[in-house]
């Protein structure tokens, strides 16, 4: 990482729009994924997160989960609180024994921590073929999704864009997921991959109000296909806050009728990702 010192002094200046802000309570607890910044992570994580902290962000959200310690380790460090992590989700797609064995380790782990939330961050397509695999993972979820409230935590999913992709009848994966998630099993709804699927994210969470335990912000380039539901998307898809066709104010509005617990920034491919979280966090700042 060049010139570390450097760059965590120009980004005090995000990190005190926020102090200042308008009292959001998203904005004034602001997160971000740390898979946005996976190859920084990789190089340097105590100096990425002091980054993180200097940009104004004050929480995290590692990846990988439980094998996310030196993520873990650098967050504390720089005074960065973590809530959510996404997890190793085959444990739960896939469990090895009816008792669900690992994935309750990796909630002992969670409590260890102080964790209050855990994400399932994806299913392989050979999982998610037919409307019927989507029921069976939903079944699986609400299982584990039991057993994580019994230890304090709540269990969400986090969506990409194949999940609206109609199936048999019409209807989508995320429509089985609405219907047969139990009331201990969340949402947590990336806004990027449901433009990207052609649907409104703020009527989506809308509908689901009292559902939705985190969302993902990101913003999609103009000009991008839609609806798409699968296949490669060119890297400058992927937009700062402020940069794409994605209005936040009306997410954040929606967010807060439906009793959202947290927010946090996603920009999965960047060029500069350091460049990309300071331009989006300055563009909250300023909301």
């Amino acid at each position: 990482m060049k010139s570390t010192a450097a760059t965590t002094l120009a980004f005090s200046q995000a990190g005190n729009l926020f102090a200042a802000g308008s009292g959001d309570p998203y904005l004034s607890n602001i997160g971000i994924q740390l898979y946005t910044l996976r190859n920084q992570i990789a190089t340097d994580a105590p100096a990425t997160l002091k980054v993180v902290a200097a940009a104004g962000y004050k929480q995290v959200e590692p990846y990988g989960f439980p094998k996310s310690d030196a993520m873990i380790s650098a967050a504390k460090d720089a005074g960065l609180a973590i809530h959510s992590a996404h997890f190793e989700w085959d444990s739960v797609v896939h469990p090895k024994d009816e008792a669900m064995s690992d994935f309750s380790k990796i909630l002992e782990t969670a409590q260890k921590i102080g964790l209050s939330h855990l994400v399932i961050p994806y299913v392989l397509e050979q999982d998610r073929k037919t409307l019927d695999g989507y029921k069976k993972l939903a079944e699986n979820f609400n299982k584990a999704a039991a057993l994580a409230a019994k230890a304090g935590i709540q269990l969400a999913y986090h969506n990409h864009n194949f999940e609206f992709d109609p199936k048999e009848g019409g209807k989508s994966g995320y429509d089985i997921f609405i219907e047969e998630f139990s009331p201990a099993m969340m949402f947590e709804v990336d806004i990027f991959w449901v433009k990207l699927a052609g649907i409104d994210p703020v009527e989506l969470i809308k509908k689901l109000k009292g559902r939705v335990s985190q969302l993902h912000l990101k913003d999609l380039k103009d000009g991008i296909p839609m609806p798409k539901y699968a296949g490669e998307l060119p890297v400058d898809a992927f937009k700062e806050l402020g940069n794409g066709i994605i209005p936040m104010p009306p997410i954040l509005a929606a967010a807060k009728e439906a009793r959202v617990k947290h927010c946090h920034v996603e920009q999965d491919q960047s060029p500069d990702p350091l460049a990309s979280i300071r331009q989006s966090a300055a563009f909250l700042a300023k909301l």
